[in-house]
């Protein structure tokens, strides 16, 4: 039987097709949700895609953070009914919600950024125990706003709790700090809980002749299934 995964739809959403296609591929059965509906009709996974929500109007997921879909997902995060993963304009709207900390600020470059990147797993997330650390992945970023930002008390718990869960990773200078957005520590993506969400895009990544098939792993190991 398939996993059937919930793939929320925002206005301005630009890559939940994407996402649809890439999650069908790995053998799961996506249901679109819209974001005015009040529930997530039992739905044990779901994923915040990327895009453009409301124009990013504001700030980047701010406006989708008040979505009547986000009341009904923050509840069920509160109550450990779900596992979520947020991609990009996804991260930025778990961040804006609450849900997860810090914010995703402009690239200090002051440029939009898309091009390949490896990410490496820092730690192992709790609730996806196939997550381990130094395990990389080479995934596209697309992204005006991707640097990550936290206070700096919030920095040093996110550190000890574990929750740094993905870094940016340049190989050929192995053992310097590099980050393509400016992002604090060189994150890329963070895990609190049920919850996990990244700036690169794994449904952009699914076969080689997109650069990578790096994608696809990735969305297997947060689904739980070996493919």
């Amino acid at each position: 039987m398939k996993t059937k995964v919930a793939v929320i739809r925002f206005p301005g959403s630009n890559c939940d097709h994407d996402t649809v296609l890439a999650l069908e591929r790995i053998g799961a059965e996506p249901v679109t949700l819209l974001h005015h509906a009040d529930n997530l009709r039992g739905l044990r996974y779901v994923v915040l895609p990327g895009g453009f929500s409301y124009g990013d109007y504001l700030r980047a997921g701010a406006l989708a953070a008040h979505a009547p879909i986000m009341d009904a997902l923050q509840e069920a995060v509160e109550r450990d009914q779900v596992r979520v993963l947020g991609i990009c304009n996804g991260f930025q709207i778990l961040c804006e919600r609450g849900i997860l900390p810090g914010a995703l600020h402009a690239n200090v470059s002051g440029e939009f950024r898309c091009r390949m990147e490896w990410i490496e797993v820092v730690s192992t997330p709790a609730a996806w125990p196939g997550f381990t650390p130094g395990m990389r992945f080479r995934l596209p970023i697309a992204h005006a706003d991707g640097a990550y930002r936290i206070a700096e008390g919030e920095r040093k718990t996110l550190w000890e709790s574990h929750s740094v869960f993905l870094r940016y990773h340049d190989p050929v200078n192995d053992s310097q700090e590099y980050s393509p957005n400016g992002s604090v520590d060189a994150i890329a993506g963070i895990s609190q809980g049920s919850v996990m969400a990244l700036m690169p895009h794994p449904e952009r990544a699914m076969e080689q002749w997109m650069g990578s098939d790096d994608g696809r792993r990735f969305l297997s190991l947060w689904l739980e299934v070996n493919r």
